[in-house]
């Protein structure tokens, strides 16, 4: 896989506030990559330094191999960093047609992307009259007119409901699926866990973590655990160097494991230690417990 974007030790200072601090990543071609934080953790304005409309204090970026973004580059790059901005009292068709304008594009594409989208038989109707889903919607639609290469999503499902969470989530599986890199910034962790192969954690401007979404959650999981002496048990558990962490909650045990266990052995030990287990069932932590964990630690 080529690298698509590359940014070193990007910095962004407004003021007394660090917006951004020192951030480095990776793009490949090919991946959903999930920009992941908090509101103020530096999510826009990293997108905005580099979309150019925000001046970087520090540091360096390349896209498509070259230094900076070049007027170029812009031309591979669909990106929707505001909301939805089109005439109202125009069609979806017409709205389109002078982004095909702005963008030297043809009209040949508009009715594919419209069905892309799921608007295509709506068409001919005015923006005024579609929900915030569709306009959402309608804004992906003109960010992939000129076919790009990279496809840029600041919060896409920002304020919609349920429905409209779930059209744009299969929207950009779609699009993905086509070979198309996308670079999603949300502070939803099932958004990111759903749609991302790769995840940029920041807290407050700082990378936290860069990887995929699958290296992030602990590969060796978790028990969830009981018995009828939960201190015994959790003595018992002490001895062993499987786990790294062991806490009690609801009468249960969480043993975390920092190497891979499997439950019929460790059901045989306990047993051959005397000690009976009610309950046993192994789980793996998700991106919102190594999310949690990352944030808690920094």
């Amino acid at each position: 896989m080529s690298t698509i974007l590359e940014v070193n030790n990007l910095s962004k200072r407004f003021g007394k506030i660090q917006a951004v601090n020192s951030i480095s990543f990776k793009v490949e071609r090919g991946n959903v990559y999930g920009l992941l934080g908090p509101n103020g953790s530096g999510k826009s304005t990293t997108l905005g330094i580099l979309l150019s409309t925000i001046n970087a204090s520090n540091g360096n970026w390349s896209w498509f191999g070259k230094k900076g973004t070049i007027p170029e580059d812009l031309k591979k790059i669909g990106a929707i960093i505001e909301h939805p901005n089109f005439y109202s009292y125009l069609s979806a068709e017409k709205n389109l047609k002078i982004v095909c304008h702005i963008k030297g594009a043809t009209y040949d594409r508009i009715d594919q992307v419209l069905e892309l989208v799921g608007l295509l038989e709506r068409k001919n109707y005015a923006f005024s009259t579609f929900s915030l889903g569709m306009k959402q919607r309608l804004a992906i639609a003109s960010a992939m007119l000129n076919e790009p290469e990279v496809l840029i999503l600041d919060e896409p499902t920002n304020g919609l409901d349920p429905e409209g969470i779930i059209q744009i989530r299969e929207i950009i599986k779609k699009i993905a699926s086509n070979g198309t890199t996308i670079i999603l910034a949300s502070h939803l962790l099932d958004e990111v866990e759903k749609v991302c192969s790769h995840v940029i954690i920041l807290k407050k401007g700082i990378s936290l973590y860069c990887g995929t979404v699958e290296g992030i959650s602990n590969q060796n999981g978790y028990f969830i655990l009981k018995s009828n002496d939960l201190n015994k048990l959790i003595e018992e558990l002490k001895k062993t160097s499987y786990f790294s962490e062991l806490t009690i909650e609801s009468g249960f045990i969480y043993a975390h494991l920092k190497e891979d266990l499997d439950g019929s052995d460790l059901n045989k030990n306990l047993q051959e230690k005397g000690i009976i287990l009610s309950h046993i069932s192994k789980e793996r932590q998700t991106l919102e417990d190594q999310f949690l964990e990352l944030v808690k630690q920094n």
